[in-house]
């Protein structure tokens, strides 16, 4: 079965939006090999209407991170959206027909690599309280953003995780690996 993965960056104070509003400088060497290392296991993306809009606006024509810019526009992407209609206008990119969760378990069931879930909070929520989420990675970043929305919400359930690794950078991000407990 293949794996659905997420990773966030991540304020201390819990903002997951937006980080270049409050990464600075503190992106290091070793996130850019976590990065490297990561999107070399993946090869499908799974996004929320919302972040593909913003992506598909930007990366296609994008004039720095030429790698990921590589990447994230030749690999195939599915867009969750209940308002978006197909064609979409970003390479490799079509609309989810039906259910989500179904679609995510079918999708975890066939053949290839890894499965990342990007450009979307909500997208990434759901997927990790439905049980479908088999890793998620937050890069906290020492800064506090003090603004920003963030990946859970006071209405959400109680969710039990557990902390697979830890890596501290040499800048001080704090790379956190969590799964769903299994009780």
């Amino acid at each position: 079965m293949r794996k659905l993965i997420a990773g966030l960056f991540y304020s201390v104070d819990g903002v997951a939006e937006a980080p270049d509003q409050f990464q600075f400088d503190s992106f290091d060497e070793e996130l850019s090999a976590l990065m490297d290392q990561t999107i070399s296991s993946i090869d499908t993306v799974l996004m929320g209407r919302v972040g593909f809009e913003q992506w598909a606006s930007y990366w296609p024509n994008a004039s720095q991170d030429l790698d990921f810019a590589e990447f994230i526009n030749g690999v195939p992407k599915y867009v969750a959206s209940e308002t978006l209609t197909p064609p979409l206008a970003w390479s490799n990119a079509e609309l989810i027909e039906g259910d989500l969760l179904d679609f995510v378990r079918r999708l975890k069931n066939q053949p290839g690599g890894d499965i990342a879930a990007m450009g979307g909070l909500s997208l990434v929520r759901q997927l990790l309280l439905a049980g479908l989420m088999d890793e998620l990675v937050l890069i906290m970043h020492p800064v506090i953003a003090g603004k920003g929305r963030h990946l859970f919400g006071p209405d959400d359930p109680t969710t039990r995780l557990e902390l697979k690794n830890m890596e501290r950078t040499s800048k001080g991000n704090a790379i956190l690996t969590y799964s769903r407990r299994a009780d």
